[in-house]
């Protein structure tokens, strides 16, 4: 079971002012609406409905703040979810979530749990989630990645306890047998995201196609503002190919920054100091299996670069 690493304070509502008591969950609130709806931006305006809703509350009758306001959470973005699936449908190319800026290398002690953590928002199993009811994403986000009874999920969905068991089987088997397994290992997960990009910006086909597992594959989400293919491209020779020809394509100003997201390595690529395109590996067995690309501006704008060393591309 995946405990969420951002804890948030419950408090007594009487006691506590009602925007400390908000800013003490608004982490757990973030992550909830997060693994949701897979963009930061409707995430935070989730976040901001339930505080709209939270200070008009009578909360003098609220004896449990942090379930009172993740049962809000949960609601407001299962609702908004059921509103933007039309929208998603019609996305130009592929879909996928926006990357978000993690720090659970640092920040989470624990092998274990980080390494859950990891997988709970990785760029892979958001994509599967995408594919559930709305009911049943809220079910297994409530009790994969915050282990909440059943019966607390029940009361948030309004089911019976027995109606969310049932999704939340669902909902588990849908995930494990589609959601593909990654290396653990970040030291080699990060080798592995060097070692791809320092073959790309050579144009060193064999040396792409060292790191490639055979059946590989390239999703780019460009949303019809960028450059990105419009389908995947599947086997490691494609990839390989289409790799090294945009790493070869001219952009001023170029330069390529390390960071973490969604719970493992990353790369972003920035013009003149702005955000221009996120590349996200998963890794397994020793091999690259996946390639995200993410260009579209949309998905973007929230990023800024890490502190650290970047790496100029002539």
């Amino acid at each position: 079971m995946v405990r969420d690493g951002t804890g948030a304070g419950t408090g007594e509502s009487g006691d506590e002012d009602a925007a400390e008591v908000f800013e003490e969950c608004r982490p757990v609130l973030l992550s909830v609406a997060y693994r949701m709806l897979g963009r930061v931006a409707d995430a935070e305006d989730v976040v901001q409905e339930t505080w709209l809703r939270w200070s008009a509350a009578d909360r003098s009758a609220v004896r449990e703040p942090r379930a009172y306001l993740v049962r809000a959470a949960t609601r407001l973005a299962v609702d908004r979810l059921r509103r933007i699936r039309a929208r998603r449908e019609a996305y130009v190319g592929p879909w996928l979530p926006e990357p978000l800026v993690t720090d659970y290398a640092r920040t989470v002690p624990d092998g274990t749990e980080r390494v859950l953590l990891a997988e709970s928002v990785s760029l892979a199993v958001l994509v599967v989630l995408e594919s559930l009811s709305p009911l049943e994403r809220a079910v297994f986000v409530l009790r994969e990645a915050f282990g909440l009874p059943y019966g607390e999920i029940a009361g948030t969905l309004d089911r019976s306890e027995a109606a969310v068991r049932q999704l939340a089987v669902r909902a588990r088997r849908h995930v494990a047998g589609r959601a593909p397994r990654f290396d653990v290992d970040p030291v080699q997960r990060r080798e592995l995201t060097e070692r791809f990009l320092a073959a790309a910006l050579e144009g060193d086909l064999e040396g792409l196609l060292a790191v490639l597992a055979p059946d590989a594959r390239l999703v780019g989400d460009g949303g019809g503002r960028a450059k990105a293919p419009l389908r995947t491209i599947l086997g490691a020779d494609k990839v390989a190919r289409f790799t090294a020809a945009v790493a070869r394509t001219p952009v001023p100003d170029l330069e390529i920054v390390p960071l973490e997201a969604n719970g493992g390595p990353a790369l972003l690529a920035t013009v003149g100091g702005r955000p221009y395109a996120v590349l996200a590996l998963e890794t397994a067995g020793g091999l690259v299996r996946s390639v995200y690309l993410i260009s579209n501006p949309d998905k973007l704008a929230h990023l800024a670069p890490p502190a650290g060393p970047a790496r100029p591309v002539p």
